[in-house]
């Protein structure tokens, strides 16, 4: 199936974490010229250059601070700068090690559960409000919003509460912009398999002495009985990024090989 992406113009942030790099990619390989947005300059240039090298598009490293507006506007205006416009904004900037050991309530301080509801729902929110009014002008775009199967669960005050606002950002925003040709989007990935991911769990594998296909096999939870890749991931978005998903709007989308004990409907 041909995507038709090809020409199309992305702005992807949180580029250069495991999700991002696959999205970045995956993009890339369907001829969408790209903006890479992360923090740290290094990482992003780098891949910034693997992307284009591999897949000859155009593709630029921006840093931004998607905890401030300012630097958030100005990467929306950067980009426009350099590709020309702006179709297909897809927000992956996150902090991954909030909530990754499932503290309970006595351990969720106001601190931490700030500082990642800026990142994830308010940087979301920002970048959004930057980017809409191009795509609205042009009456076309994409705007797909990586949540997370937190939403679905309740072992992380944090990461339920990130991922169930990100949802309904996303169904707020597709209600809005969905008239005027702006699909919006958010996809809930699982745990999912990334190199950093892989080494962990090749460490635990090691120190338990347990084939790592068990280990993930039991972190999966799912109906695959394995963790669903990163690349899997990606693929999803690009669909979503398409012309051809123009029939879905404002829903979540799990990505996470189907969780087990429970009927979504």
């Amino acid at each position: 199936m041909d995507l038709q992406l090809r020409g199309r113009r992305a702005l992807l942030t949180g580029a250069t974490g495991g999700i991002g790099v696959e999205i970045a990619d995956v993009l890339a390989a369907e001829g969408v010229d790209i903006v890479l947005a992360a923090r740290r300059p290094e990482p992003l240039e780098k891949l910034a250059a693997q992307v284009a090298e591999r897949h000859g598009v155009r593709a630029f490293a921006e840093t931004v601070d998607v905890h401030d507006d300012a630097s958030v506007v100005r990467l929306v205006d950067r980009t426009v700068e350099l590709l020309g416009g702006v179709d297909i904004l897809v927000n992956s900037a996150s902090n991954q090690a909030v909530g990754r050991q499932m503290p309970r309530l006595a351990d969720t301080s106001d601190a931490v559960f700030w500082e990642d509801y800026d990142t994830k729902v308010l940087g979301y929110l920002r970048t959004a409000r930057a980017v809409a009014p191009h795509l609205v002008a042009q009456g076309w775009g994409r705007i797909i919003n990586l949540g997370g199967s937190g939403a679905r669960e309740t072992r992380s005050i944090v990461r339920t509460v990130r991922n169930v606002s990100v949802a309904a950002l996303t169904k707020n925003l597709a209600e809005e912009l969905g008239p005027h040709g702006v699909n919006c989007v958010v996809v809930h990935p699982g745990l999912t398999r990334t190199p950093q991911l892989s080494e962990e769990l090749a460490t635990q594998a090691f120190r338990e002495r347990r084939p790592l296909a068990e280990l993930e096999h039991e972190l999966g939870r799912n109906t695959l009985g394995r963790l669903v890749d990163a690349r899997e991931v990606a693929d999803v978005v690009a669909f979503l990024a398409s012309p051809r998903s123009v029939a879905i709007n404002g829903d979540p989308i799990p990505v996470e090989g189907g969780a087990r004990g429970v009927v979504h409907y």
